[in-house]
């Protein structure tokens, strides 16, 4: 939805080079969607000669201070490792002059808020704000505004429509009984599989430790490092 229409803007205004100079800055929550995003870029802007690099934290910085000494046409990075990088004057924000807020939602809640203002502080007024998002409650309406000027809203689908090829239910059920049905429905056959979602991190180890043995599981949060991340989410691809 936006890496097309911003390779293709970018492809056509005179390129801008330039020791840490940034043309676009992408924000993402986590380290996983902004990988996504930079292989888009890259898969679709390198025939153009575009530029991109991905910076995100939990790996080793140098390689990304690197890369981005040299400037880039478009930067995709998570707010906290991006701020380190800006305080060493290792990623300059100055020529700006797109910034998209993926999964805005998320990165407009209180978790993030605070770093996406202050590196939004470093950006030029001038420029262009994306954002994009699945839900957008008003107090985050509130709060993109505040980012905005003259914005315009486009929304693909209704707001909280049901992807129609997929059956939704609800099960209620006690506490102490969770696992237990939890383990009774992945053992369907017609389950080959699954993702299992928790509140907590720690709620995710404990449950994939419940369901080690009888199933091959993964569990995959903020705790785990980026290798052991890779390797689970390329462990379910496979």
């Amino acid at each position: 939805a936006f890496v097309l229409p911003l390779v293709q803007r970018l492809a056509a205004a005179p390129p801008v080079r330039g020791p840490r100079a940034i043309r676009a800055l992408v924000l993402s929550p986590t380290r996983e969607l902004a990988t996504q995003i930079g292989e888009a870029f890259a898969s679709f802007g390198r025939p153009l000669g575009l530029t991109s690099t991905v910076v995100y934290g939990g790996v080793g910085e140098a390689p990304q201070r690197r890369a981005l000494s040299r400037g880039v046409d478009v930067l995709v990075a998570t707010p906290g490792r991006l701020e380190d990088l800006v305080q060493q004057g290792a990623a300059d924000l100055r020529g700006v002059r797109h910034v998209v807020l993926d999964e805005a939602d998320r990165m407009l809640d209180s978790g993030f808020l605070h770093a996406v203002k202050r590196l939004l502080g470093r950006v030029p007024r001038e420029r262009q704000t994306l954002l994009f998002s699945a839900t957008m409650p008003p107090e985050i309406r509130t709060l993109a505004r505040s980012v905005q000027r003259d914005a315009v809203e486009v929304s693909a689908t209704p707001v909280a429509t049901p992807a129609e090829r997929v059956e939704q239910a609800v099960l209620f059920v006690s506490r102490d009984q969770k696992r237990e049905l939890l383990s009774h429905l992945l053992a369907d056959p017609a389950v080959t599989r699954a993702l299992v979602f928790t509140r907590t991190k720690r709620g995710a180890d404990k449950v994939a430790k419940h369901l080690d043995g009888a199933e091959r599981v993964e569990a995959i949060h903020g705790n785990r490092s980026q290798s052991q991340r890779e390797r689970a989410l390329a462990s379910f691809r496979r």
